[in-house]
């Protein structure tokens, strides 16, 4: 299957689009620091989805997929640090956390179903 059929890919694709478009708002000195960081680690979710889903093994898709799920939880704090000083309002910092939630129920269930095809 290719990495552009998985929902959780296209979740987590919509999820760093969404925060490319939020952290254009923050402050420039944060540019080459924290809007960076938080730019990375929400790309790093659907790359590791798609580099994992080209992997001939499901172990190593499973260790890709393990991956997204840190660099998500990764985002999460920093979402809600955002939040914190000011650069997200508190709505946006609820959407975003609602999406890392979804993407992250889906990660597990789609990790179990491929543990499940050994």
């Amino acid at each position: 299957m290719r990495h552009e059929d998985l929902e959780v890919w296209k979740k987590a694709y919509s999820l760093t689009l969404g925060v490319y478009k939020a952290t254009k708002a923050f402050p420039r000195e944060e540019t080459y620091g924290f809007t960076s960081q938080l730019r990375r680690a929400a790309l790093s979710i659907p790359l590791n989805i798609a580099e994992g889903s080209v992997r001939s093994t499901n172990k190593d898709f499973l260790h890709f997929l393990n991956i997204a799920d840190g660099s998500l939880a990764e985002c999460a704090t920093l979402v809600k640090m955002a939040c914190d000083l000011d650069y997200l309002s508190s709505e946006k910092r609820a959407e975003f956390i609602s999406q890392i939630n979804s993407i992250h129920n889906m990660l597990n269930a789609f990790e179990s179903s491929i543990r499940r095809q050994k």
